[in-house]
């Protein structure tokens, strides 16, 4: 118990920096929703529409003959992410809480049906086509997991606090996403399902011993992984020095520091990107922040990753918050999906700096790609309905208060 307080008071220190925290755990007033959280995140999925559009002109020249095929498609995307932003909106959180352990299996079973029909793309076969439409599952399984995950917790945590027993039982799950995924190939996801858990496990209170555990086993098999599978151990190789081969393993990270070096201060100025001519591979994608750096320069790589770090603070803030009133479900599910934003940028932006081997992670919010886009819509949806019930609960405790 002392340890778990300790973790908790450490949590709100970090919080207390964040601007309006303390007033936001007053009884609001007229706002039932966080309009901050609400502007910042239609702020980077219009930003990244621009910078879509922007970055895959050439490649969608070469490719179709239309310019603007890539940004046609993604503005498809961004109707389909209004749908699914009402639909979540619709949604109390009881109803997610019931429904997890059917999400986790439905999810799985479409891990499986991807292995036996998904289609194949660049030698990895990680998507289920539906008519025009493709799906990469293993965005919804982040999704899914984390869902799940927050479920467990509250349903598990005097076990998983107590004994090995409840600790294990959702290794278990992990182990058969991580395989499933893995086969896809598609070892960045299995990464960041991972890292979401053990963040998870360590702010619910799980017991150390179990905890360094977990970290001390995944770093191994990690290892495991990477040197067992040539072309894995090839993109680690070249990322710690990507000059060695600059035509060959190398490529695609000396184009995009080539491209972050002509970014300087300020940038190129919008749409006048070299390096996105073609030289730069998947620049509308997992490089997509290389672009950024080449047309907006340190300011627009410095302004983007304010806001989704501001995205991933104010999860975790509003999860803290929600643990305060005894809402455990949806305090794990906020912590969830801040710990999931938080780690994707750092992952997508430091192997395009070269900082981190390459990991083929979207950057949340702004890279081209539906199922990364809705999965992301849906998760920002789902703090925003935690918010708003947190705030009604307020509401309407203080009116009791008041009759």
């Amino acid at each position: 118990m002392a340890s778990d307080s300790k973790r908790f008071s450490l949590i709100s220190r970090m919080l207390a920096a964040i601007p309006n925290w303390q007033r936001d755990t007053e009884v609001p007033g007229v706002q039932l929703y966080d309009r901050a959280l609400l502007t910042s995140v239609l702020i980077l999925i219009g930003f990244g529409f621009v910078m879509v559009m922007s970055a895959s002109m050439p490649e969608a020249q070469k490719l179709t003959g239309n310019p603007f095929h890539f940004m046609i498609r993604h503005l498809g995307y961004l109707l389909g992410c209004v749908g699914i932003a009402i639909i979540v909106l619709r949604m109390d959180m009881h109803t997610w809480q019931r429904i997890s352990p059917m999400m986790l299996m439905v999810v799985g079973l479409m891990l499986i049906a991807v292995l036996i029909v998904g289609t194949t793309v660049n030698g990895a076969t990680r998507w289920l086509s539906v008519g025009p439409i493709r799906i990469q599952v293993a965005e919804l399984a982040k999704f899914a997991f984390s869902i799940y995950m927050a479920g467990y917790l509250v349903r598990r945590h005097q076990e998983l606090r107590e004994n090995a027993k409840g600790f294990l039982k959702l290794l278990v799950v992990l182990g058969v996403y991580a395989v499933l995924i893995l086969l896809q190939p598609d070892l960045g996801t299995v990464v960041v399902l991972f890292v979401g858990t053990i963040g998870l496990l360590f702010l619910a209170g799980a017991r150390l011993f179990d905890f360094f555990a977990l970290i001390i086993v995944g770093v191994l098999a990690f290892v495991a992984l990477v040197l067992f599978e040539p072309y894995r151990m090839r993109r680690v190789t070249s990322f710690m020095d990507p000059w060695q081969d600059p035509f060959g393993s190398g490529y695609q990270l000396t184009q995009s520091l080539m491209a972050y070096g002509r970014g300087d201060w300020f940038g190129q100025g919008l749409g006048n990107s070299i390096q996105k001519l073609e030289y730069l591979p998947e620049a509308h994608t997992d490089f997509i922040f290389a672009v950024i750096g080449e047309e907006l320069g340190f300011v627009g790589i410095l302004a983007v990753l304010m806001l989704l770090i501001f995205i991933a603070l104010r999860a975790i803030r509003l999860g803290n918050l929600c643990l305060v009133m005894d809402k455990a479900f949806e305090g794990y599910l906020a912590y969830a999906i801040g710990i999931w934003i938080c780690f994707q940028t750092v992952v997508n932006v430091g192997a395009s700096i070269g900082m981190l081997p390459t990991k083929g992670l979207t950057l949340p919010f702004v890279s081209y790609g539906g199922s990364s886009l809705w999965v992301m819509t849906a998760a920002a949806m789902i703090l925003l309905r935690i918010d708003y019930e947190r705030r009604m609960s307020l509401v309407q405790a203080v009116q009791g208060r008041v009759k």
